[in-house]
């Protein structure tokens, strides 16, 4: 079925942040809600979308989106988590950072740190953090999935086990609203879990958009997080996990705190 202007907008405005709401579309496109929940439905049913409580979100499931749609996905809001995780880490640290456009974010916000040593397994990163002088790059072995610039398998992991880093930094695909963290690729996601084993403190990256999301791997669960930077939080199931597990909340919405140990 060929694509109304309307609905094109639509998936333009989805691919951007995410998610879209019926309220919010319905004053930026000048038409009634009832109209935008029409034009939602139309657009699941072609599996561009999936339906959620008051709108919709990009469609996932089994297999992940392309690596510039993830890329373009709430843009500015991943810079900001980026920023936000930057600050929690000190010069002169190891970290792992892994595969993922939100810990890509987080690679730019520590451009200008000081006496850094990076072991990853994405291309973007090493890329981006090549750039920076005072910065030590170890890039792991391998398989290229050339889609996103990941190294995957278990050459990757065993590069990985001989580091003992300060500070992993890891993204995911989907988080459960019982705090399991998800992914596409059961050989990223064995990477993501040596990166974990290997590290004194581990942060997530994430924003809320994955929240909506799901992905049929498990990497591991919040229980096995220190500290948490998203956008916001509004699921009250996943704050009670954080909580629970002792997670430390960063939110760009200003909110920080850690759980009951």
């Amino acid at each position: 079925m060929v694509l109304s202007f309307r609905h094109k907008q639509i998936l333009a405005e989805a691919r951007k942040s995410g998610r879209v709401l019926v309220d919010d579309l319905a004053g930026s496109l000048d038409v009634t809600p009832q109209t935008i929940r029409r034009d939602l439905n139309e657009l699941c049913a072609q599996e561009h979308l999936s339906r959620i409580h008051g709108g919709a979100v990009v469609d996932s499931g089994v297999a992940n989106l392309s690596y510039e749609a993830r890329r373009l996905m709430a843009a500015e809001v991943k810079d900001e988590i980026g920023c936000l995780c930057a600050a929690a880490i000190p010069d002169a640290a190891s970290i792992f950072i892994n595969i993922g456009t939100t810990t890509e974010a987080v690679a730019r916000a520590l451009g200008n740190r000081r006496d850094l040593l990076v072991i990853t397994n994405n291309l973007n990163v090493a890329n981006i953090m090549a750039a920076n002088p005072h910065c030590d790059v170890v890039v792991t072995g391998g398989m290229l999935r050339r889609s996103d610039g990941g190294l995957v398998g278990e050459s990757a992991v065993d590069i990985v086990q001989q580091f003992k880093a300060d500070y992993a930094v890891i993204g995911a695909s989907a988080i459960d609203e019982d705090g399991a963290l998800l992914d596409f690729d059961y050989r990223e996601v064995r990477v993501a879990q040596a990166i974990i084993a290997n590290a004194r403190r581990r942060f997530l990256v994430a924003d809320s958009s994955k929240f909506s999301r799901s992905a049929p791997v498990r990497i591991t669960s919040m229980e096995n997080i220190d500290e948490f930077f998203t956008d916001k939080i509004d699921s009250p199931g996943l704050l009670e996990v954080c909580q629970n597990k002792g997670v430390k909340i960063h939110t760009l919405e200003g909110q920080s705190g850690r759980g009951e140990e």
